[in-house]
């Protein structure tokens, strides 16, 4: 089983996303030892978004591209391939200004992929990249989940990923982190809870 570990949070060892996507990622490899992980860290290591450059570069044939064209090929290849070879992924999405980061945008911009990851007929959308299990880390300073303040948080990230056919998806939940030193503790102690409980049957 390969396990993809993405991690978006800006914020380093303070990050509440990324504490609790270490305890997913520790659970789920102590359930299934075996399972190989491949870490990719969406803040420091940051994809490049997606612009005109990247569509020209993706449309010159490769004994034409420059090096600055090649670089963008090969780096969008890479994260593409490394999305459709993962069985599972652990995805560390904090609420930033009511959505998701910037770098965690510019990954799904990555993977969203027609023809590779989704693709049109006659009968509307189709998602490519089933299969897979999700879970996802989220965590916001305010109480979001569910709210129309929360739409393009958790919501947009299980619409995106409906849409490249991925439906078994669970969420770890962490809110209402800058409320206060006990709620902040609360919230954490509740989402680890529910790590101890997406594994306890494994």
């Amino acid at each position: 089983m390969k396990l993809l570990h993405l991690d978006s949070s800006i914020l380093g060892d303070a990050s509440a996303s990324r504490q609790l996507t270490r305890s997913l990622v520790q659970a789920w490899q102590a359930a299934e030892p075996t399972a190989q992980v491949s870490y990719r860290d969406l803040a420091s290591d940051a994809l490049g978004h997606l612009s005109a450059a990247s569509l020209v570069a993706g449309g010159t044939p490769a004994d034409l591209r420059d090096a600055a064209q090649k670089h963008e090929v090969e780096l969008a290849e890479a994260t593409l391939n490394e999305f459709l070879a993962a069985d599972a992924i652990v995805i560390g999405a904090p609420m930033y200004n009511f959505s998701v980061p910037t770098q965690l945008k510019a990954w799904i911009d990555r993977v969203a992929v027609a023809g590779k990851t989704f693709a049109y007929d006659e009968n509307g959308p189709k998602g490519l990249a089933g299969g897979k299990k999700v879970v996802i880390a989220s965590t916001a300073g305010g109480i979001h989940a569910g709210q129309p303040s929360g739409q393009a948080h958790e919501q947009y990230l299980v619409q995106v990923l409906n849409f490249l056919g991925i439906t078994d998806i669970e969420i770890v939940r962490a809110e209402g982190l800058a409320y206060g030193d006990e709620p902040r503790a609360n919230a954490l102690k509740s989402a680890q809870a529910q790590i101890g409980e997406l594994f306890a049957a494994a």
